[in-house]
């Protein structure tokens, strides 16, 4: 089953926080450490058939929605209360759900300043397997 594990840096469940400061006052040497955890971390997960994808989110973004014929309304986003959280994002592709939270808790060590781990919280969500079918007729 496919997984999406999205890294909020700055925050987790219920207003919860991390004890570090945001990656744009880290030191060149501390993100490029963070950068190669998460280039290694895949790597492992390359070997085990268990990556599909990740990347990285640069900090702008929009919201933008069709309303009728014409230029598209669009409004700085993407997200107004997580727009600063999510970070970045990996696919899996695991047996169980139990192998998901524990490659997240892997990846939650990723180390920040002075290499220590951030413990940062990360956000695993299930890929729908099947699109669930509608009854039109209530029967």
């Amino acid at each position: 089953m496919k997984y999406l594990m999205l890294k909020h840096y700055t925050g987790g469940p219920s207003g919860s926080t991390i004890d570090c400061p945001p990656m744009d006052q880290w030191t060149p040497d501390e993100v490029s450490a963070h950068i190669q955890f998460m280039r290694d971390f895949a790597a492992k997960l390359e070997s085990t058939g268990e990556f599909v994808s990740a990347d990285a989110l640069a900090p702008g973004g929009a919201w933008v929605r069709y309303d009728g014929e014409g230029k598209p309304p669009v409004v700085d986003g993407p997200f107004a209360e997580t727009k600063d959280l999510i970070a970045g994002w990996m696919i899996i592709d695991v047996d169980t759900q139990e192998r998901a939270y524990e490659l997240a808790a892997e990846l939650s060590a990723a180390p920040g300043p002075n290499g220590e781990p951030i413990h940062e919280w990360l956000e695993v969500r299930p890929f729908m397997s099947e699109v669930p079918a509608i009854d039109f007729h209530g029967g």
